[in-house]
């Protein structure tokens, strides 16, 4: 049973582990873009970032100082959304509470665990931004680019 189980199982596993060397895309996201997909202004590295469980990518610009974004706080974001040829779709100021479901999964996501005065890009995917349906001048099925600054938290 085991010499059967092993020819088997063993060439799969290592067929696995081959085929995943070198993988950008670990988790089996669907058309994760590469670096060369992204418009050269938008300045992302994917591999820089940090991958979530969840499938979204971060990077920290700028690490704050202040008090920790946590669930139930009200944050006070700048921030500037792009899609990944370089189009902004959105930009501006505004407030809202984490876990109340305000945002986007993703923005939401990006936002939790940074300090007053930190800066934050996210690759967001279409999960967890705007889906199949896309909304206004986002696209179904698109991967979603954020700056975003955390200014304050209440």
């Amino acid at each position: 049973m085991i010499r059967k189980l092993t020819r088997t199982v063993l060439p799969i596993a290592v067929g696995l582990v081959i085929g995943g060397c070198g993988d950008d895309n670990p988790f089996g996201i669907e058309g994760v873009p590469e670096n060369d997909d992204f418009a050269p202004e938008l300045g992302v590295d994917i591999g820089r970032m940090t991958l979530t469980a969840t499938g979204m990518y971060f990077e920290d610009l700028a690490v704050g100082t202040g008090a920790v974004a946590e669930s139930g706080s009200v944050a006070t974001v700048v921030f500037t959304g792009w899609l990944i040829d370089g189009t902004e779709f959105d930009s501006g100021t505004f407030q809202f509470q984490l876990g109340a479901g305000q945002v986007i999964p993703g923005f939401e996501e990006g936002v939790l665990g940074m300090q007053v005065g930190g800066k934050r890009k996210l690759v967001v995917p279409p999960a967890l931004a705007y889906g199949t349906q896309g909304l206004g001048s986002v696209p179904e099925n698109a991967f979603l680019v954020f700056d975003v600054e955390l200014t304050a938290l209440e």
